[in-house]
């Protein structure tokens, strides 16, 4: 499993995954714009503070997606029961 060794929002921090590179990337990167844009518009927050509007932020954006999922899994279930065989 590789390690990685990031700096984020300021902190290093080191971990193993089998996510690859790319993923770990794309990761770190949509944090690093969420979090700036956050203090951006913000003003003078503390990093405690962003970093906890930004969790909540992305919790809500997972809940969005999970529900999306669900309906879209209900809606191809209907079609799936009124095709025929």
């Amino acid at each position: 499993m590789p390690r990685y060794t990031l700096t984020l929002f300021g902190l290093e921090i080191s971990f193993k995954t089998d996510a690859e590179s790319d993923r770990i990337e794309a990761a770190r990167a949509l944090l690093e714009k969420r979090y700036n844009d956050l203090i951006a518009g913000a003003g003078d927050l503390s990093k405690e503070k962003a970093l906890t509007f930004l969790l909540l932020s992305l919790a809500d954006d997972y809940l969005v997606g999970e529900d999306k999922l669900a309906r879209l899994e209900e809606k191809i279930g209907e079609i799936l029961e009124k095709t025929p065989e």
